[in-house]
């Protein structure tokens, strides 16, 4: 590892988090330009990622399945809107076996159109509804100005697509995915997102309404972290998604659509790292806890190595990696897990094992307030409850960062200084495309989601009265 310091945050945000991705060991740039690497240090990080929302999607009677990568050209042209919005992102295959192919391949950049066309099959009456089913796999969208996790031409994610005999049962849905994707953030990734619908400007392209997670990272921009989409019977008509319904009578489905990717570990990075390095949540951690044995002496180490022993025999739910690593100092070994944000580091010294010991330092609380003296007797109690404590901090932490830094704003003049300056701007506001677009234009900023309101309010744009309140923010 580099031992030259990280970039700071407050020096550039930006190049810190290239930094960090890249000397953490999570990605690496590919040869192919807009593509990434995922290295085994970030697909640890995706596979606790996708555990853990494999066993809500699953509780929730979801099943896993697998679609083709490649659809039929003619697919994406079925649903007007959809192949409008997609578009400029497509990757088409027009060549085969050294052939030229009669129709061309597109690449999937979702999988609406190849779902809907095999639901279309599956689907005949009202007794094979609903159908749940989730996919984890990867898409390509021809995206150029890329950043590793947050946006790359191609992704790894999961997506889930359901159908449905009611529109009260899509929504339903809608808003269960929605629900599973915010206790997430907040419970395993410890992002307080902000969960709500998008407006009709930033909704998907021929969905019927589109829900978001939105999280603020270290430098207040947003991310959308997760979205969820009612898509009516827009889909159902384009591919002619029909059941006979118990009245005998031949009716529409209604359909959904939702996906987390990648970009989730982004938001981890940007939401919890500091300086020194990753700070990772302990419940998606690859390693949750490193034990560093120090020691100088052939005799020295067999006590400390069977201290070390001891603990990883102790815990046995808990990951750990011991660093025994000859050739590099103690030192290095602590910055090296620092940068790659292990929740917690155990040091094992002839002192230590002498004393009946442990020297613990936690990743979330940076240099001397984080570490501590514990004895060795009952560290199987305390360290799995000590990971929940940090656990339960790095929501905390990041919670109050992100509530100092959104704001309610009832002018123009403020707002603008708020998404300049200052984080995301809370604001009364009456739909309108046009507006939405001219304050884009002007300040750079997009209306993330709409936030709970009560009562009414005069729009802090065009001073039109109404009952909807909304977030705005510059975002990724």
């Amino acid at each position: 590892m580099d031992e030259k310091k990280l970039t700071t945050q407050t020096e550039n945000f930006s190049e810190w988090y290239n930094q960090l991705v890249l000397r953490s060991e999570m990605a690496d740039y590919a040869p192919v330009r807009g593509c990434m690497v995922v290295r085994p240090y970030g697909w640890a990080l995706w596979e606790n990622i996708q555990k853990a929302f494999d066993e809500r999607f699953k509780a929730t009677g979801h099943v896993n399945a697998a679609f083709p990568l490649l659809i039929p050209q003619s697919f994406m042209t079925k649903e007007k809107e959809h192949v409008e919005g997609f578009a400029p992102e497509l990757a088409v295959v027009t060549y085969g076996g050294g052939e030229l192919l009669e129709e061309p391949l597109v690449v999937r950049p979702t999988s609406e159109t190849i779902i809907g066309t095999m639901y279309s099959k599956w689907i005949h009456s009202y007794r094979d509804l609903p159908v749940l089913i989730n996919q984890w796999g990867n898409v390509v969208r021809w995206e150029m100005r890329t950043k590793l996790f947050l946006r790359t031409l191609e992704f790894y994610w999961q997506e889930g697509h359901t159908a449905h005999a009611t529109a009260e049962e899509a929504q339903e849905e809608t808003i269960k995915i929605l629900n599973i994707y915010a206790d997430f953030a907040r419970n395993e990734a410890a992002i307080p997102v902000v969960a709500g619908q998008k407006s009709e400007s930033e909704k998907f392209a021929g969905a019927k309404v589109t829900y978001s997670i939105e999280a603020m990272m270290g430098d207040t921009k947003a991310l959308q972290s997760g979205t969820s989409h009612n898509l009516g019977q827009n889909f159902a008509k384009a591919f002619d998604i029909k059941f006979l319904d118990e009245n005998n009578q031949l009716q529409y489905c209604y359909t959904t659509s939702w996906g987390v990717s990648t970009r989730i570990i982004g938001a981890i990075i940007m939401t919890h790292g500091d300086d020194q390095g990753l700070v990772l949540p302990p419940h998606l951690a690859p390693i949750q806890m490193v034990i560093v044995p120090i020691f100088r002496k052939e005799e020295e180490k067999q006590a400390v190595m069977e201290a070390v022993n001891a603990v990883v025999k102790g815990l046995p739910n808990v990951r750990i990696k011991v660093d025994d690593r000859q050739g590099v100092t103690p030192g290095f070994k602590f910055n090296d897990w620092e940068m790659k944000g292990v929740p917690l580091r155990i040091e094992i010294g002839p002192k230590d094992v002498q004393n009946g010991t442990l020297a613990l330092a936690r990743r979330d609380i940076p240099g001397r307030d984080g570490k501590s003296f514990q004895p060795m007797q009952g560290f199987e109690t305390y360290i799995p409850e000590m990971l929940e404590t940090i656990q339960a901090n790095m929501l905390a932490k990041a919670t109050k960062f992100r509530d100092d830094h959104i704001f309610d704003v009832d002018n123009f003049e403020d707002f603008k200084d708020v998404v300049e300056n200052k984080g995301w701007a809370k604001v009364w506001w009456s739909d309108d495309a046009e507006n939405e677009a001219k304050i884009k234009e002007i300040t750079k900023a997009t209306l993330r989601c709409y936030a709970e309101s009560e009562g009414e309010g005069i729009c802090f744009y065009s001073g039109r009265k109404t009952d909807k309140k909304v977030y705005f923010a510059r975002a990724y």
